[in-house]
């Protein structure tokens, strides 16, 4: 039985003497969504005032990571959710693997609101129908502590950094710190998700070099933040929360974005192919909310992150846009938007003999 079937038909249960106590009651109480994705974008907080408007009850499944989600939709879990998350770089795998459904944008209004860069990257579709729409989306910078560093830092920071030795941090992921390393060379933004052998080789070369100026490299975005404010690690590649995080602890942290190029992530909705026709009809009502002014004023303020619409903007002040981004827009002009390379796999050896040098 599946997880879906388990839960309707212990639902049927529990609510069977209720149903026939009050003849005539809404079907609409019945209508759920199933939505698998990270924990912080579903509190309660956050789907309160759909479920209130809509009658639509949510069912949460949570993610751990893009490839663990990857791996329970294609083992045949897409039957069992309505709604999924995957990473906009991440949408051309399920569907080449025919693992998505096609959405239908006439029932997802707000849609027509995206910012210009969601409304035309190629990314997200195929053959002109969009399977994964950008949900929300943000930056990876360089973090530091501007207390113990003698000016903002760039990539070569990370890569020549002698001054700092022992105390600087990269992620432990080779499509970013490969990517970085390939801006910190010079390859031109539009070949970093494609470099030849040579410059693969030359990217490698790079990062051997920089470990021996790494005090880690990092996993948990926690552990990190926890290097910062022990000032083990004064400097890093990283998220965004702890420059947030430990700001409102009175640490005087810094956020540079190079000129070379950062690290721009979204992640979308998307409906798996198996949903049922009932559940992909809700799905659809939660990415219209989603992408709307209330749940996007929400993760704005306690995310803290942008949705791909402009829906939410006016609701918030300038301050509140600024830690978003979306105060001056041209922020986007510098990302370096995740793509798969065409063999990741030699990504990851290469990545692999790194750690192993």
């Amino acid at each position: 039985m599946r997880r879906r079937e388990f839960l309707k038909y212990s639902a049927m249960g529990a609510m069977g003497t209720l149903l026939a106590a009050v003849p005539g009651l809404s079907r609409a109480a019945d209508r759920a969504v199933h939505w698998l994705t990270w924990e912080n974008l579903a509190y309660d907080k956050y789907v309160a005032d759909f479920i209130k408007s809509t009658g639509i009850s949510i069912d949460k499944g949570f993610i751990g990571s893009d490839d663990e989600q990857f791996a329970k939709i294609r083992a045949g879990g897409g039957a069992d959710w309505d709604l999924i998350t995957p990473g906009l770089d991440k949408v051309e795998l399920y569907v080449a693997a025919d693992l998505l459904q096609p959405l239908d944008l006439s029932k997802i209004p707000n849609a027509a609101k995206r910012y210009a860069p969601f409304m035309d990257t190629p990314l997200g579709k195929k053959d002109g129908r969009v399977y994964g729409i950008p949900f929300y989306w943000g930056i990876n910078p360089i973090v530091y502590r501007a207390d113990l560093m003698d000016k903002e830092p760039d990539w070569s920071t990370l890569f020549e950094g002698e001054k700092y030795k022992g105390r600087l941090a990269m992620r432990d992921y080779a499509l970013e710190a490969i990517a970085i390393a390939a801006m910190y060379v010079g390859i031109p933004r539009e070949r970093i998700f494609r470099m030849d052998d040579k410059e693969l080789a030359e990217c490698k070369k790079a990062c051997i070099a920089q470990k021996k100026l790494l005090r880690t490299y990092w996993n948990s975005i926690a552990d990190l933040t926890n290097l910062f404010a022990t000032g083990e690690v004064v400097c890093a590649f990283s998220w965004v929360p702890p420059y947030y995080d430990l700001r409102a602890k009175g640490i005087d942290m810094g956020m540079a974005k190079p000129k070379e190029g950062v690290i721009g992530w979204c992640d979308t909705c998307a409906i798996p192919k198996d949903a049922s026709p009932e559940g992909a009809a809700a799905a659809h009502e939660l990415i219209n909310y989603v992408l709307g002014p209330d749940y996007g004023y929400k993760l704005a303020l306690d995310g803290p992150y942008a949705i791909s619409t402009s829906t939410a903007r006016d609701k918030l002040t300038p301050e509140e846009q600024d830690r978003v981004f979306i105060k001056d827009l041209s922020v986007m002009d510098s990302f370096v938007w995740k793509e798969n390379p065409a063999d990741y796999g030699k990504w990851v050896r290469i990545w692999n003999e790194v750690k192993a040098s």
